[in-house]
């Protein structure tokens, strides 16, 4: 096993293609988009490692770490190539990476085999991440709330409004919430992104809420609620759900017929808005981590 702090362009294209690979095999991406990201745009701020496993020289296994400090635990992702799995790839990289405790290790799509090795390391499930979906058959048309006003982001002018209120709107959510400008501008440069598919709320010219889309190509593309926030000052007046319409009727005005989205179980008050809206669960992501003595 190798161990690397920085990886070449050619090792990135490795591990990306691993992901990839891993992804058609299993129906669920194994590295989450904030890695996916750090891997292309690496920085020189250290906390990230990297572990290869070769077999003949071919790229067989892949883990992203990064690391913790005392008030939070660091983070885990890792894939294992399809046709060599069952030979202790995976065991090897998850002791590797719980060496690095306290941890936190996501497995996306809740794998039995994913359970098994986290069950085998002294892990428990901390944190479930739901993916949620429904149909585009039917959206409801969107009211704004009386005195509020719903227009799309304009680059070079709302970056820092949709930051500050991103920040308050997920003071409580350990990446979202955690956004950065370097990651704004990161997202707004990917391929995806449309501006007319971030929407964005205001009241007396402030911006109290927003609702970013995503669109996932492919023979049927699939459209997402990408990141949808309300600023506290604004909830109570069914903004949530104004917002969601709002992207579903545009999504729906592209010609999709499904959308997906991504929500804590522990986001209970989110989870309602969205059965209400007619999502239903699909799968579940977990974040396994050390257990601790009140668990």
């Amino acid at each position: 096993m190798e161990r690397r702090d920085r990886l070449s362009p050619t090792e990135v294209a490795e591990a990306l293609a691993l992901a990839d690979l891993c992804s058609r095999a299993d129906g669920t991406a194994p590295l989450a988009e904030h890695v996916r990201l750090a891997l292309r745009h690496q920085d020189d701020g250290g906390g990230v490692s990297h572990l290869l496993v070769r077999d003949g020289g071919e790229l067989v296994g892949y883990a992203y770490l990064e690391s913790g400090d005392d008030n939070t635990p660091g983070m885990s992702e890792l894939c294992v190539h399809p046709t060599h799995r069952a030979q202790g790839i995976g065991g090897a990289l998850v002791s590797e990476v719980v060496a690095a405790a306290p941890i936190r290790l996501w497995a996306h799509g809740d794998h039995p085999s994913a359970g098994a090795l986290a069950q085998r390391y002294g892990l428990v499930a901390a944190r479930l991440l739901y993916r949620m979906r429904r149909r585009l058959d039917t959206v409801d048309a969107p009211r704004p709330p009386e005195g509020v006003t719903i227009r799309t982001f304009e680059a070079g002018r709302d970056e820092r409004a949709w930051l500050d209120v991103n920040a308050r709107a997920f003071a409580w959510h350990p990446e979202q919430g955690a956004m950065t400008r370097r990651d704004l501008d990161q997202r707004l440069a990917e391929p995806w992104f449309d501006p007319a598919g971030l929407f964005l709320a205001e009241r007396d010219g402030e911006v109290i809420g927003f609702h970013w889309t995503k669109v996932h190509p492919g023979e049927r593309p699939v459209g997402e609620v990408y990141v949808l926030g309300v600023d506290p000052s604004a909830q109570g007046i069914g903004l949530g759900g104004v917002l969601t319409d709002v992207g579903l009727a545009y999504l729906k005005g592209l010609g999709l017929d499904a959308v997906l989205l991504y929500v804590d179980e522990s986001n209970q008050k989110a989870v309602r808005l969205y059965e209400k809206t007619g999502f239903t669960r699909w799968s579940t992501d977990v974040q396994y981590a050390a257990q601790t003595s009140s668990s």
